[in-house]
């Protein structure tokens, strides 16, 4: 397939399409990148059992997920208090964690804390965009990396790439398989 990037032509991804990077932990796979579009980008993330993401936020970035198989625990809000387990959370309004399931969509405006984990026995797949763009690509690609080695994330490796990027993590990023 050829990539055309002209302001005439657009991009079209098949399905099966994209370039998958895989761990023991984490499946992602990159549709439209940084090199394709100035708004956003879009992946597909496979959430295999026993991952939590950790809370966290970004200050300047936006997230937005769309569930497309199996269930997650999402949330998107700041918490009266926090704890180190997120799942608890509630805000001044009221919100708590939800079970996310096909067709939930979680919108992440900047400076908000969110986290997802898929706390079931079947991997859970999303489609998920970030802006800016390209920061979020190469971060998949360092974190995947940390996580190659199977068993729990190095935590100061995660906490070292997380600054890097912009990204305040607020409770520990877990994966028990």
């Amino acid at each position: 397939m050829t990539i055309s990037t002209t302001r005439t032509e657009g991009l079209i991804v098949p399905p099966g399409g994209g370039t998958t990077i895989r761990t023991p932990a984490q499946q992602v796979t990159f549709k439209v990148t940084g090199e394709h579009a100035r708004v956003a980008s879009s992946f597909e993330v496979v959430v295999p059992p026993g991952f939590d993401v950790g809370a966290h936020r970004h200050a300047c970035g936006e997230e937005l997920f769309y569930v497309l198989e199996g269930e997650l625990d999402v949330l998107a809000f700041e918490p009266r208090v926090r704890t180190e387990d997120w799942r608890h959370w509630e805000s001044a309004s009221g919100l708590t964690a939800v079970r996310a399931t096909p067709g939930t969509v979680v919108v992440v405006p900047p400076g908000c804390p969110h986290a997802f984990a898929n706390r079931g026995d079947q991997p859970a797949r999303m489609f998920f965009q970030a802006s800016p763009p390209s920061r979020h690509e190469r971060y998949f690609e360092e974190l995947l990396d940390i996580l190659k080695g199977g068993g729990p994330p190095d935590p100061e490796a995660v906490a070292e790439l997380r600054v890097r990027y912009d990204i305040e993590q607020l409770t520990p990023l877990r994966h028990e398989s």
